[in-house]
């Protein structure tokens, strides 16, 4: 007989506000049991997801699967990076935002069922000061609202409207200084968003063209707009045309740097992070594997 696969579920109870308890019975009902052996933990403190990921190398596991959000995502595939372990994902988080662009199905026992074909890619992974990202990190509003969502007692999509609605009304612009691939540019922005897949989650599109897996990031400047054009800036990010919009510029590079007169909460793929004023960014080619 031929030996199973050891496969750790890496179970983020809170994430995106839905109730989990059911989940490894719905694992154990739908996952090939004959091809599989599958373990599962519970994250309950912040990191906790890169931790359990650090074990499941030292313990021999086959694959390990995220179940939750980016957040959740994120932990799990910076622990893994560069192993060649592939990292499975059940979409569980408010957005949603890699799943969504790899095509894993929302419906849980139909991305239990792509984890039974144990096929993968191998992603590009984006660098922010060391901290590493596989959809998008950003900077200014957008930043402001996942420190704010993070503080929220209402998560999913709802909690992360009303954290939009308090900060927009306050929110200013910044002046930043950018060198990207050795060109320096010089812009006052809403917000900064580094794009290595095209969209935050829900099917808005930041960064319509961009590729998890073509070595590039997309540098999206959104220059402050009057906010009585919020609809129609929402509007272009769920038509996939954010790139048509006057006020978005999108710069493709490969080493970033980014200077700010400020520290602040950068977000990495949806979670805010201090960081201080020079913010360096690189990518790294190939370097996850994603079961999808």
């Amino acid at each position: 007989m031929r030996q199973r696969k050891r496969i750790l579920f890496v179970i983020n109870p809170i994430s995106g506000g839905k109730k989990k308890t059911a989940f490894n019975k719905q694992v154990l009902e739908v996952l090939d049991l004959e091809k599989f052996d599958p373990t599962f933990k519970i994250t309950d403190h912040p990191n906790h997801a890169f931790e359990l990921g650090k074990e499941a190398i030292v313990e021999g596991y086959d694959a390990v699967v995220a179940v939750g959000g980016d957040g959740t995502i994120n932990e799990l595939g910076s622990a893994i990076l560069g192993t060649g372990m592939p990292l499975g994902i059940i979409p569980e988080g408010s957005g949603n935002g890699l799943a969504l662009y790899l095509g894993i199905p929302l419906n849980e026992s139909a991305a239990i069922r792509r984890i039974n074909r144990f096929e993968s890619v191998e992603v590009d992974t984006g660098a922010i000061n060391g901290r590493y990202f596989f959809n998008i990190a950003g900077l200014g509003f957008d930043a402001s609202v996942s420190d704010h969502f993070a503080a929220e007692n209402v998560r999913g999509p709802i909690g992360y409207l009303r954290s939009v609605v308090n900060v927009i009304s306050k929110f200013n612009p910044s002046r930043y200084k950018l060198i990207i691939d050795g060109k320096t540019y010089e812009k006052e922005a809403f917000m900064i968003s580094v794009a290595n897949s095209p969209q935050y989650g829900n099917n808005a599109y930041i960064a319509p063209q961009a590729s998890i897996t073509d070595g590039v990031l997309d540098v999206c400047v959104v220059h402050q707009f009057p906010l009585y054009l919020l609809p129609k800036m929402i509007f272009h990010l769920f038509t996939k045309s954010a790139d048509q919009s006057e006020y978005v510029e999108i710069i493709p590079g490969k080493e970033i740097t980014i200077i700010r007169d400020d520290n602040g909460p950068v977000h990495v793929d949806g979670e805010p992070v201090d960081m201080g004023g020079r913010l360096d960014i690189t990518i790294k080619p190939r370097s996850l594997k994603v079961i999808c």
